[in-house]
């Protein structure tokens, strides 16, 4: 594209995640950044690439209703055409796509990464990379772990980031948002999505769930992965995703502990310590979840 056909497309985008948002319920405040973003867009008299490309996300911030977030949205369908939050909402997502545009990972390895490590970012793929769980992956070994480790430094250098991770919440929060998606999907009171992974069907039966703790949004839903499926755990695993005032996204996800002192309850997964000071088990270490 040039001129400000980029614009116009980048707006549309914008627009339709804005529309997603109003049809399923989200908090008005969120619809309408979204749609004052696309039209700061589409009043632009040049292409906003030139901005992100001599200024970085500082250029985009730059401009009217556009702050961290939305830069940051702006600036992943710039590099790579899609906006996976506008996926997500459709049931579109597939983040085996996006690990395979790694040079040296094909599909029956990004398969192997989203399947068996909950891989479903570059950013987490990097992540893995360092900390010694993919040369673990049987068939990877160090020296390939060494070849895709560098080739996602470069990717991600490339691209620049898109998205920014967010601690987040505390856990009490997120089960609380967790608690509020599980009983009212049970009580079919939510708006459903028709995901197109793992849905031989095209049935509408993911809920979706859109709310707000404070000044914090959230959009939970179940977890469409092949291991979910597998493990029969497709009503058990949810994940959420929280955007701040800047609509910048995180990401967790909360499961039925199976083993350990928290054997039964509902955890953050990452968050585990923190889950058991919520529990009030002040005696739990890391090294408990195994036993």
């Amino acid at each position: 594209m040039s001129d400000v056909s980029f614009n116009h497309a980048a707006a549309d985008l914008l627009r339709q995640y804005a529309r997603l948002l109003e049809a399923q319920g989200s908090n008005p405040f969120r619809v309408n950044a979204y749609l004052r973003a696309a039209q700061t867009l589409d009043s632009l008299q040049a292409d906003v690439r030139v901005a992100l490309q001599d200024q970085g996300i500082e250029g985009l911030t730059a401009l009217p209703f556009i702050g961290v977030g939305l830069a940051q949205a702006i600036n992943e369908i710039a590099k790579t055409g899609r906006l996976a939050r506008l996926e997500r909402l459709r049931g579109a997502t597939d983040p085996e796509i996006l690990l395979r545009t790694v040079p040296g990972i094909g599909p029956k390895l990004a398969h192997k990464l989203h399947d068996t490590l909950d891989i479903n970012t570059l950013e987490a793929l990097e992540v893995a990379a360092h900390d010694g769980r993919l040369e673990k992956l049987a068939g990877i070994g160090a020296r390939r772990a060494a070849a895709i480790r560098s080739s996602v430094a470069n990717l991600l250098a490339r691209i620049g980031p898109t998205r920014v991770e967010l601690r987040g919440p505390a856990v009490g929060v997120l089960l609380d948002v967790d608690r509020e998606y599980r009983e009212r999907a049970a009580a079919n009171d939510l708006p459903t999505i028709t995901p197109r992974r793992l849905n031989p069907r095209h049935e509408a039966w993911l809920p979706i769930l859109h709310t707000d703790r404070g000044a914090l949004h959230f959009t939970a839903l179940y977890s469409n992965t092949p291991k979910a499926h597998d493990l029969g755990r497709t009503r058990d695993w949810v994940v959420i995703y929280h955007y701040d005032g800047e609509h910048r996204e995180g990401q967790h996800t909360v499961v039925t502990e199976t083993h350990g002192p928290l054997q039964g309850s509902r955890v953050v997964r990452g968050r585990e310590a923190e889950c058991a000071e919520y529990y009030g088990l002040s005696a739990y270490s890391p090294a408990a979840r195994s036993a």
